[in-house]
């Protein structure tokens, strides 16, 4: 008998590759159809001049909302150098700008992360990789409150800091769109841990500092 032959896949049907990053493949195809069925299903005509290509964008476009899926804040937090304080000496990364997607209704929220912590015997991590993590934990399904957390305790387990205070602020495009259509409201959650979570002192200095910063 002879075996049938492997199904054709035209090149706009292929998954991405893995990317040099470590983040998972992304079935680009299977997208484009659901956004084609999402299309139909409003009443619009998926081949019309404006539509075409919309599948094909809107498929990339999710790979880069949603790329710290299969990506890990580790490999950002796990090189570390150390400075001569061993002391109660806070580290402020203030104002990092993120963008994430509502898991509820797959709609963006934009924001703002402040990162405070206290680094164990001086050990402190670069600049930019807190930034790098932040971007990690918010490019995937969120929820603030989440997001706030899960900074936390990467800084907190990753970096092996005595303590940390994160402050999340945003604006959720869900609640200025669609629902109550409020414009001005925004949201702000917090997360402590370790030193900053049983010192009130520590606590409020590191929140001072970061509303200096708002």
């Amino acid at each position: 008998m002879t075996p049938a032959a492997a199904p054709i896949r035209l090149a706009s049907e292929a998954s991405e590759p893995a990317a040099a990053d470590g983040s998972r493949e992304v079935d680009l195809a299977r997208i484009e159809r659901a956004v084609r069925e999402i299309l139909l299903a409003v009443g619009e005509d998926p081949k019309r001049e404006g539509l075409r290509d919309t599948p094909r964008r809107v498929a990339r476009a999710y790979r880069d909302l949603l790329r710290g899926l299969g990506d890990d804040p580790a490999r950002h937090l796990g090189r570390v150098f150390e400075h001569d304080s061993a002391g109660d000496d806070l580290v402020i990364v203030r104002g990092i700008e993120f963008a994430s997607v509502c898991e509820h209704h797959l709609l963006p929220f934009l924001g703002r992360a402040h990162v405070a912590y206290l680094p164990d015997r001086g050990k402190v991590v670069g600049l930019s990789k807190i930034a790098r993590a932040v971007d990690v934990l918010a490019r995937r399904p969120q929820l603030q409150e989440r997001l706030a957390a899960q900074i936390a305790d990467a800084i907190a387990g990753h970096l092996g800091a005595r303590g940390v205070a994160v402050m999340v602020e945003s604006e959720h495009l869900c609640m200025k769109i669609r629902g109550v259509g409020k414009q001005h409201a925004d949201m702000v959650t917090t997360a402590v841990r370790g030193e900053l979570a049983r010192n009130a002192a520590l606590r409020a200095e590191a929140h001072a500092l970061i509303r200096a910063g708002r």
